[in-house]
């Protein structure tokens, strides 16, 4: 923790490796997330509505509260493990409280209503569509923009890693 804390996980090249890797996964984490997404919906309400409410025309079946059940049971921890993770991070990042907190809160909220839009549209009415249309877009611009900012937060910290350790060189 008080390497976390201290930033020293940025002079660290273990802890630099093993979070970059992170990142770079979770990079391809939001490629894929987003391709499910287009693979099943676009970004409209209509099609979000038709895709948890079937559509009899085009011989889908709604969906059904067993799948939907099975998909919030993995969708629930995994993304509260990869949002400790990440949101963790920017907690020592050079950001202001303020920021922070609406990170973390948009970070989590976006994610509990991406969730429950589907619960939603599928069984409550159609017009929370825009709710689960919404939440993903939070989400994605979120979980982009903190992988992003906790990439350049490690780069800068090898750069000045490697920095501190290069011998001084006197320009004579």
């Amino acid at each position: 923790m008080k390497v976390l804390q201290n930033g020293g996980f940025q002079n660290n090249p273990h802890m630099r490796l093993t979070l970059g890797l992170a990142i770079a996964l979770l990079a391809v984490f939001w490629v894929t997330n987003g391709a499910l997404w287009f693979a099943h919906m676009d970004l409209t309400p209509a099609s979000v509505v038709r895709y948890y409410r079937g559509d009899e025309a085009a011989f889908m079946a709604p969906r059904s509260a067993e799948s939907l059940l099975e998909v919030t049971h993995m969708h629930l921890p995994m993304f509260a493990m990869v949002l400790l993770l990440l949101t963790h991070l920017v907690i020592f990042a050079p950001l202001s409280s303020r920021t922070k907190t609406a990170i973390i809160i948009g970070s989590f909220g976006s994610a509990l209503a991406m969730e429950a839009g589907g619960w939603l549209v599928r069984f409550v009415h159609p017009a929370f569509a825009w709710l689960k249309l919404g939440a993903f877009l939070v989400f994605q611009i979120l979980l982009a923009a903190l992988l992003v900012f906790l990439g350049a937060f490690l780069a800068r910290g090898r750069r000045a890693a490697r920095r501190e350790v290069a011998p001084d060189t006197d320009p004579r």
